[in-house]
Protein backbone atom coordinates (compact mmCIF):
# COMPACT_ATOMS: atom_id res chain seq x y z
CA UNK A 1 0.00 0.00 0.00
CA UNK A 2 1.40 3.21 -1.20
CA UNK A 3 2.23 5.92 1.67
CA UNK A 4 -0.46 8.72 2.12
CA UNK A 5 2.32 11.25 1.73
CA UNK A 6 5.04 11.22 -0.37
CA UNK A 7 8.70 10.55 1.02
CA UNK A 8 11.31 12.25 -0.34
CA UNK A 9 15.05 13.06 -0.80
CA UNK A 10 16.33 16.12 0.96
CA UNK A 11 13.24 17.18 2.71
CA UNK A 12 14.39 20.57 4.66
CA UNK A 13 15.12 20.91 8.32
CA UNK A 14 13.48 23.77 9.60
CA UNK A 15 15.10 23.60 12.72
CA UNK A 16 13.51 25.57 16.08
CA UNK A 17 10.79 27.77 14.02
CA UNK A 18 10.07 30.28 16.98
CA UNK A 19 13.99 30.60 17.47
CA UNK A 20 14.05 31.29 13.76
CA UNK A 21 11.06 33.62 13.87
CA UNK A 22 12.98 35.66 16.76
CA UNK A 23 15.91 36.01 13.86
CA UNK A 24 13.64 37.36 11.26
CA UNK A 25 12.12 39.75 13.64
CA UNK A 26 15.57 41.04 14.39
CA UNK A 27 16.15 41.33 11.17
CA UNK A 28 13.18 43.43 10.03
CA UNK A 29 13.58 45.81 13.63
CA UNK A 30 17.18 46.51 12.39
CA UNK A 31 16.33 47.15 8.52
CA UNK A 32 19.84 45.32 7.93
CA UNK A 33 19.00 42.85 5.46
CA UNK A 34 22.11 42.20 3.67
CA UNK A 35 26.06 43.94 3.13
CA UNK A 36 27.13 41.59 5.62
CA UNK A 37 25.16 41.73 8.10
CA UNK A 38 25.35 40.75 11.84
CA UNK A 39 24.08 37.22 11.47
CA UNK A 40 25.87 36.80 8.13
CA UNK A 41 29.00 37.39 10.58
CA UNK A 42 27.38 35.37 13.08
CA UNK A 43 26.83 32.16 10.51
CA UNK A 44 30.71 32.48 9.52
CA UNK A 45 31.75 32.61 12.64
CA UNK A 46 30.25 29.51 13.47
CA UNK A 47 31.27 27.58 10.31
CA UNK A 48 34.70 28.87 10.87
CA UNK A 49 34.64 27.48 14.77
CA UNK A 50 32.76 23.68 13.56
CA UNK A 51 35.14 23.18 10.60
CA UNK A 52 38.10 24.53 12.37
CA UNK A 53 39.22 26.49 9.67
CA UNK A 54 40.60 30.58 10.27
CA UNK A 55 38.06 31.99 7.48
CA UNK A 56 34.19 31.03 6.42
CA UNK A 57 33.17 33.37 3.40
CA UNK A 58 29.57 33.45 3.34
CA UNK A 59 28.14 33.32 -0.20
CA UNK A 60 24.40 33.25 -1.71
CA UNK A 61 24.89 29.62 -3.12
CA UNK A 62 27.90 26.87 -3.45
CA UNK A 63 27.93 27.37 -6.90
CA UNK A 64 28.98 31.10 -6.83
CA UNK A 65 31.25 29.72 -4.12
CA UNK A 66 33.01 27.48 -6.39
CA UNK A 67 33.18 30.55 -9.24
CA UNK A 68 34.63 32.45 -6.79
CA UNK A 69 37.12 30.46 -4.63
CA UNK A 70 38.67 29.39 -8.30
CA UNK A 71 38.88 33.26 -9.53
CA UNK A 72 40.50 33.88 -5.59
CA UNK A 73 42.68 31.05 -6.27
CA UNK A 74 44.00 32.64 -10.15
CA UNK A 75 42.25 30.12 -11.97
CA UNK A 76 41.25 31.68 -15.53
CA UNK A 77 39.12 31.15 -18.72
CA UNK A 78 41.11 28.38 -20.83
CA UNK A 79 42.78 26.80 -17.68
CA UNK A 80 41.86 23.22 -17.25
CA UNK A 81 40.73 21.58 -13.98
CA UNK A 82 40.62 18.50 -13.21
CA UNK A 83 36.60 17.26 -11.56
CA UNK A 84 35.31 13.54 -10.79
CA UNK A 85 32.68 13.25 -12.91
CA UNK A 86 30.41 11.40 -10.46
CA UNK A 87 29.06 14.60 -9.16
CA UNK A 88 26.04 16.50 -9.12
CA UNK A 89 26.40 18.63 -12.65
CA UNK A 90 26.36 21.87 -10.32
CA UNK A 91 30.15 20.87 -9.28
CA UNK A 92 31.32 20.76 -13.69
CA UNK A 93 28.94 23.31 -14.59
CA UNK A 94 30.14 26.12 -12.38
CA UNK A 95 33.57 25.66 -13.30
CA UNK A 96 31.99 25.82 -17.65
CA UNK A 97 29.93 29.06 -16.72
CA UNK A 98 33.38 31.04 -16.05
CA UNK A 99 35.22 29.63 -19.20
CA UNK A 100 37.44 27.15 -17.18
CA UNK A 101 37.43 23.68 -18.76
CA UNK A 102 36.82 20.64 -16.37
CA UNK A 103 38.35 17.47 -17.72
CA UNK A 104 36.56 14.20 -15.90
CA UNK A 105 38.22 11.59 -13.93
CA UNK A 106 37.45 8.44 -12.88
CA UNK A 107 36.31 7.45 -9.55
CA UNK A 108 36.94 5.00 -6.35
CA UNK A 109 34.31 2.45 -6.28
CA UNK A 110 34.27 1.99 -2.64
CA UNK A 111 34.58 6.09 -2.04
CA UNK A 112 32.90 7.16 -5.01
CA UNK A 113 35.44 10.29 -4.97
CA UNK A 114 38.14 11.36 -7.80
CA UNK A 115 40.74 8.48 -8.15
CA UNK A 116 43.79 10.19 -7.67
CA UNK A 117 45.96 7.47 -9.93
CA UNK A 118 43.88 8.56 -13.10
CA UNK A 119 44.05 12.50 -11.70
CA UNK A 120 47.64 12.21 -11.95
CA UNK A 121 47.16 10.71 -15.42
CA UNK A 122 44.76 13.45 -17.10
CA UNK A 123 47.58 15.95 -15.25
CA UNK A 124 48.81 18.55 -18.56
CA UNK A 125 50.25 20.98 -20.24
CA UNK A 126 46.88 23.30 -19.50
CA UNK A 127 46.37 22.01 -15.89
CA UNK A 128 46.01 24.48 -13.40
CA UNK A 129 43.84 22.57 -10.56
CA UNK A 130 42.11 20.00 -9.07
CA UNK A 131 38.10 19.97 -7.78
CA UNK A 132 37.63 17.17 -5.11
CA UNK A 133 34.53 16.23 -4.47
CA UNK A 134 33.44 14.58 -1.18
CA UNK A 135 31.11 12.28 -2.16
CA UNK A 136 28.26 11.54 0.13
CA UNK A 137 29.93 13.23 2.89
CA UNK A 138 32.65 10.30 2.43
CA UNK A 139 36.40 12.51 2.10
CA UNK A 140 38.73 12.39 -0.65
CA UNK A 141 41.74 10.45 -0.34
CA UNK A 142 43.05 14.33 1.07
CA UNK A 143 47.00 13.43 1.26
CA UNK A 144 46.87 11.87 -2.53
CA UNK A 145 45.38 14.84 -3.79
CA UNK A 146 47.53 17.20 -1.95
CA UNK A 147 51.06 15.44 -2.93
CA UNK A 148 49.62 15.81 -6.78
CA UNK A 149 48.82 19.44 -6.19
CA UNK A 150 52.06 20.57 -4.58
CA UNK A 151 54.23 18.21 -7.02
CA UNK A 152 52.59 19.76 -10.32
CA UNK A 153 51.98 23.36 -8.33
CA UNK A 154 48.25 23.32 -9.02
CA UNK A 155 45.32 24.73 -7.07
CA UNK A 156 43.51 22.03 -5.21
CA UNK A 157 39.76 23.08 -3.77
CA UNK A 158 37.01 20.71 -2.43
CA UNK A 159 33.89 20.45 -3.45
CA UNK A 160 31.87 19.89 -0.35
CA UNK A 161 28.61 20.54 -0.31
CA UNK A 162 28.04 16.97 1.30
CA UNK A 163 30.67 16.80 4.00
CA UNK A 164 29.38 19.50 7.01
CA UNK A 165 30.54 17.65 9.95
CA UNK A 166 32.28 14.80 8.73
CA UNK A 167 36.17 14.35 9.39
CA UNK A 168 39.12 13.31 7.60
CA UNK A 169 41.95 11.55 10.02
CA UNK A 170 40.11 12.92 12.65
CA UNK A 171 40.12 16.48 11.48
CA UNK A 172 37.48 18.34 10.56
CA UNK A 173 36.59 18.75 6.40
CA UNK A 174 36.48 22.44 6.00
CA UNK A 175 40.42 23.23 6.07
CA UNK A 176 42.08 21.29 3.34
CA UNK A 177 43.32 22.12 -0.25
CA UNK A 178 43.45 26.03 -0.95
CA UNK A 179 39.89 26.11 -0.14
CA UNK A 180 36.65 24.16 0.29
CA UNK A 181 33.55 24.77 -0.38
CA UNK A 182 30.24 23.82 1.43
CA UNK A 183 26.41 24.06 0.22
CA UNK A 184 23.61 25.10 2.44
CA UNK A 185 20.91 24.53 -0.25
CA UNK A 186 17.33 23.46 1.49
CA UNK A 187 18.17 20.14 0.48
CA UNK A 188 21.02 20.01 2.92
CA UNK A 189 21.24 18.42 6.28
CA UNK A 190 22.21 22.28 7.59
CA UNK A 191 20.69 24.84 5.18
CA UNK A 192 19.80 28.36 5.02
CA UNK A 193 17.39 28.04 2.09
CA UNK A 194 19.72 29.26 -0.55
CA UNK A 195 23.37 29.21 0.13
CA UNK A 196 26.87 28.72 0.38
CA UNK A 197 30.20 29.16 2.14
CA UNK A 198 34.04 29.31 1.30
CA UNK A 199 36.37 27.90 4.26
CA UNK A 200 40.00 28.53 3.28
CA UNK A 201 43.35 28.78 5.91
CA UNK A 202 44.71 30.86 3.78
CA UNK A 203 44.39 34.71 4.94
CA UNK A 204 45.32 36.45 1.13
CA UNK A 205 43.23 33.97 -0.22
CA UNK A 206 39.83 34.54 2.28
CA UNK A 207 40.64 38.68 1.68
CA UNK A 208 40.38 38.46 -1.67
CA UNK A 209 37.09 36.17 -1.62
CA UNK A 210 35.21 38.91 0.38
CA UNK A 211 36.37 41.09 -2.34
CA UNK A 212 34.97 39.08 -5.12
CA UNK A 213 31.64 38.23 -3.52
CA UNK A 214 30.89 42.15 -2.82
CA UNK A 215 31.43 43.42 -6.58
CA UNK A 216 35.05 43.94 -6.01
CA UNK A 217 35.29 46.20 -3.09
CA UNK A 218 38.23 46.03 -0.77
CA UNK A 219 38.73 46.40 2.93
CA UNK A 220 39.34 50.03 2.54
CA UNK A 221 35.89 50.19 0.57
CA UNK A 222 37.62 50.84 -2.87
CA UNK A 223 37.14 49.29 -5.67
CA UNK A 224 40.05 46.73 -6.41
CA UNK A 225 38.90 45.04 -9.64
CA UNK A 226 35.84 43.68 -11.15
CA UNK A 227 33.73 41.09 -8.40
CA UNK A 228 30.15 39.72 -8.57
CA UNK A 229 27.24 39.84 -5.98
CA UNK A 230 27.46 36.58 -4.30
CA UNK A 231 26.14 37.97 -0.71
CA UNK A 232 24.06 35.99 1.79
CA UNK A 233 21.27 37.86 2.82
CA UNK A 234 20.08 37.99 6.55
CA UNK A 235 17.46 36.27 6.23
CA UNK A 236 19.49 33.48 4.60
CA UNK A 237 21.97 33.74 7.51
CA UNK A 238 18.58 33.00 10.14
CA UNK A 239 17.71 30.11 8.29
CA UNK A 240 21.17 28.77 8.72
CA UNK A 241 22.09 29.31 12.30
CA UNK A 242 18.59 28.17 13.58
CA UNK A 243 19.48 24.82 11.39
CA UNK A 244 23.02 24.46 12.54
CA UNK A 245 21.85 24.37 16.11
CA UNK A 246 19.90 21.32 15.35
CA UNK A 247 22.82 19.82 13.80
CA UNK A 248 23.32 17.51 16.60
CA UNK A 249 19.63 16.34 16.58
CA UNK A 250 19.89 15.68 12.50
CA UNK A 251 22.89 13.94 12.34
CA UNK A 252 21.46 11.26 15.13
CA UNK A 253 18.20 11.17 13.35
CA UNK A 254 20.57 10.26 10.26
CA UNK A 255 22.63 7.79 11.89
CA UNK A 256 19.93 5.99 13.52
CA UNK A 257 18.07 5.71 9.80
CA UNK A 258 21.06 4.27 8.59
CA UNK A 259 21.25 1.47 10.94
CA UNK A 260 17.72 0.61 10.29
CA UNK A 261 17.99 0.50 6.81
CA UNK A 262 21.37 -1.63 7.43
CA UNK A 263 19.19 -3.93 9.55
CA UNK A 264 16.44 -4.25 6.92
CA UNK A 265 18.49 -4.99 3.78
CA UNK A 266 20.83 -6.97 5.34
CA UNK A 267 21.95 -10.17 3.45
CA UNK A 268 19.54 -8.83 0.17
CA UNK A 269 21.07 -10.16 -2.66
CA UNK A 270 22.34 -7.41 -4.75
CA UNK A 271 21.58 -4.89 -2.55
CA UNK A 272 24.41 -3.05 -0.56
CA UNK A 273 24.09 -0.40 1.46
CA UNK A 274 26.92 2.32 1.24
CA UNK A 275 28.84 3.40 4.48
CA UNK A 276 30.83 5.84 5.48
CA UNK A 277 34.49 6.44 5.98
CA UNK A 278 36.21 3.72 9.23
CA UNK A 279 36.68 5.41 12.10
CA UNK A 280 35.78 8.95 11.28
CA UNK A 281 33.19 10.86 12.29
CA UNK A 282 30.27 11.45 9.28
CA UNK A 283 26.43 13.00 8.99
CA UNK A 284 24.86 10.42 7.16
CA UNK A 285 23.22 13.15 5.21
CA UNK A 286 22.57 10.60 2.60
CA UNK A 287 21.31 7.19 2.51
CA UNK A 288 22.55 5.74 -0.91
CA UNK A 289 22.16 1.64 -1.45
CA UNK A 290 23.55 -0.06 -5.01
CA UNK A 291 22.08 -1.94 -6.84
CA UNK A 292 23.74 -4.67 -8.63
CA UNK A 293 21.31 -6.03 -11.56
CA UNK A 294 23.73 -9.09 -12.03
CA UNK A 295 23.35 -10.40 -8.54
CA UNK A 296 19.53 -8.81 -7.88
CA UNK A 297 17.60 -9.74 -10.82
CA UNK A 298 16.19 -6.23 -11.21
CA UNK A 299 17.79 -2.90 -12.19
CA UNK A 300 18.64 0.22 -9.54
CA UNK A 301 16.03 1.92 -12.11
CA UNK A 302 13.08 -1.05 -11.33
CA UNK A 303 13.91 -0.30 -7.61
CA UNK A 304 13.34 3.17 -8.47
CA UNK A 305 9.98 2.63 -9.97
CA UNK A 306 8.91 0.31 -8.11
CA UNK A 307 9.72 2.85 -4.86
CA UNK A 308 7.63 6.18 -6.73
CA UNK A 309 4.84 3.56 -7.42
CA UNK A 310 4.72 2.82 -3.13
CA UNK A 311 4.88 7.63 -3.43
CA UNK A 312 8.66 7.13 -2.27
CA UNK A 313 10.92 9.68 -4.07
CA UNK A 314 14.16 7.72 -4.50
CA UNK A 315 16.52 9.93 -6.47
CA UNK A 316 19.50 8.56 -8.76
CA UNK A 317 22.56 10.46 -7.04
CA UNK A 318 23.79 10.63 -9.42
CA UNK A 319 22.71 9.82 -12.63
CA UNK A 320 23.48 10.50 -15.53
CA UNK A 321 26.81 11.79 -14.19
CA UNK A 322 28.53 14.32 -15.70
CA UNK A 323 30.22 13.73 -19.49
CA UNK A 324 26.79 11.96 -19.50
CA UNK A 325 25.01 15.29 -19.74
CA UNK A 326 25.41 18.33 -22.34
CA UNK A 327 27.37 20.09 -22.94
CA UNK A 328 29.84 17.79 -21.91
CA UNK A 329 28.97 14.97 -23.58
CA UNK A 330 28.74 16.90 -27.42
CA UNK A 331 32.47 17.31 -26.25
CA UNK A 332 33.95 14.46 -25.26
CA UNK A 333 37.93 15.36 -26.46
CA UNK A 334 38.01 18.81 -24.64
CA UNK A 335 36.38 17.34 -21.32
CA UNK A 336 37.51 13.60 -20.61
CA UNK A 337 40.31 12.06 -22.84
CA UNK A 338 40.03 8.20 -21.27
CA UNK A 339 37.19 6.03 -20.69
CA UNK A 340 35.13 6.42 -16.82
CA UNK A 341 33.96 2.62 -16.48
CA UNK A 342 34.00 2.81 -12.52
CA UNK A 343 32.01 6.02 -12.68
CA UNK A 344 29.76 5.01 -15.22
CA UNK A 345 29.17 1.65 -13.24
CA UNK A 346 28.72 3.41 -10.02
CA UNK A 347 25.88 5.54 -12.04
CA UNK A 348 24.22 2.30 -12.98
CA UNK A 349 23.98 1.31 -9.08
CA UNK A 350 23.57 3.88 -6.56
CA UNK A 351 19.99 4.97 -5.48
CA UNK A 352 19.30 8.05 -2.48
CA UNK A 353 16.42 6.99 -0.19
CA UNK A 354 14.77 9.29 2.06
CA UNK A 355 16.69 9.90 5.57
CA UNK A 356 16.38 12.40 8.22
CA UNK A 357 14.55 13.46 11.38
CA UNK A 358 11.03 13.46 9.45
CA UNK A 359 11.49 10.06 8.24
CA UNK A 360 10.80 7.14 10.90
CA UNK A 361 11.22 3.57 11.30
CA UNK A 362 8.19 2.14 10.38
CA UNK A 363 8.48 3.86 7.27
CA UNK A 364 11.74 2.55 6.66
CA UNK A 365 10.38 -0.20 7.14
CA UNK A 366 7.82 -0.22 4.49
CA UNK A 367 10.23 1.08 2.04
CA UNK A 368 12.57 -1.66 2.71
CA UNK A 369 9.66 -4.29 1.95
CA UNK A 370 9.47 -2.55 -1.50
CA UNK A 371 13.22 -3.23 -2.19
CA UNK A 372 13.15 -6.73 -1.00
CA UNK A 373 9.65 -7.38 -3.27
CA UNK A 374 11.67 -6.04 -6.16
CA UNK A 375 14.29 -7.81 -6.05
CA UNK A 376 14.86 -11.40 -7.74
CA UNK A 377 17.68 -12.81 -6.97
CA UNK A 378 18.85 -16.03 -9.32
CA UNK A 379 17.33 -18.56 -6.83
CA UNK A 380 14.04 -16.82 -6.57
CA UNK A 381 13.89 -16.85 -10.21
CA UNK A 382 14.73 -20.21 -10.97
CA UNK A 383 11.91 -21.20 -8.72
CA UNK A 384 9.14 -18.62 -10.27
Amino acid sequence: MAFAEPLVVGRPNAGERARLLDRLGGVLDRLWLTNNGPLVREFEARLADLTGARHAVATCNATTGIQIAARAAGLRAGDEVIVPSFTWVATAHALEWIGIVPVFCDSDEITGNADPEHVERLIGPRTRGILGVHVFGYPCDIDALTGLAREHGLVLMFDAAHALGCTYRGRPIGAFGDAEIFSFHATKFVNSVEGGAIVTDDDALAARVRELRNQGIDAAGQISGAGTVARMSEFHAAMGLTSMEAIDTIVEANRRNQRVYEELLDGLPGVVVRGQAPGEQANFQYLVIEVDAAVAGASRDDVLEALLAENVHARRYFSPICHQVEPYRSDPARHFPLPLPRAEGLAARVLSLPTGPTVDAAQIAGICRTVRATVRPADRRLVA
